[in-house]
């Protein structure tokens, strides 16, 4: 298994984010996404999971994002800045809710990774940054998909869940998955990969336009 970018290159609102970004991520490792604020991290992992559009070709398994979709997407597990649960249920009926959507994992081992137990019956909107955090990260347990794309995951969380966290993503990798994450921390990850993202130059923002806005579309 695994992912490999080709030759990628996306505008946003007409602003070249990156250019040419090519990148593997074989199974059973992870990838540190590393860059200052703005050079495109979130949206790269947002191009991975096929919620934004590129040039260049996305692979996972030996299937092509832009030759399907759908089948690239049921095998990721996307967390990102916002911890999509519902706030007027409770932290059972999440969970029970993404178990059902997504299917493949076990809830009780999601409740015992994120200590989701305490909390368990409690209002989603009653819970901390913190406890919120930890809901919405276990939908990676009971997703079961082999590729995680992590947006700053560990905000919000105390010292002692990040740890937790990281040894949930190394105990992923080791079972033949994969983890690209987006992070400014060190997670203490045995020798992970890691992928620089660089601010453009003065020069390619000039040398590059927008096809849609050059009217080159047609």
């Amino acid at each position: 298994m695994s992912l490999n970018a080709s030759d990628l290159t996306c505008y946003r609102s007409g602003r070249l984010i990156f250019s040419g970004l090519s990148f593997s991520l074989e199974n059973g490792h992870a990838m540190m996404l590393r860059g200052p604020n703005g050079v495109g991290k979130s949206t790269l992992l947002r191009v991975l999971a096929g919620m934004l559009d590129a040039d260049g070709e996305v692979e996972l398994n030996g299937t092509r994002l832009s030759d399907d979709r759908d089948a690239v997407q049921e095998q990721i597990a996307y967390a990102g800045h916002l911890d999509a649960i519902k706030p007027q249920l409770t932290v059972a009926e999440n969970l029970t809710f993404w178990a059902g959507l997504f299917g493949g994992g076990s809830i009780d081992e999601a409740v015992e990774k994120f200590s989701l137990a305490e909390i368990w019956d409690r209002p989603a909107h009653a819970c901390s940054a913190g406890q919120k955090r930890r809901l919405g990260l276990a939908r990676l347990v009971v997703s079961d998909r082999p590729l995680w794309l992590l947006d700053e995951p560990t905000v919000s969380l105390d010292v002692e869940t990040t740890a937790r966290f990281a040894e949930i993503i190394a105990q992923h990798c080791a079972a033949g998955g994969m983890a690209l994450i987006a992070t400014h921390i060190d997670l203490g990850l045995a020798d992970p990969q890691e992928l620089l993202l660089q601010p453009l130059t003065e020069a390619q923002h000039a040398e590059t336009t927008d096809p849609f806005l050059s009217e080159d579309w047609t």
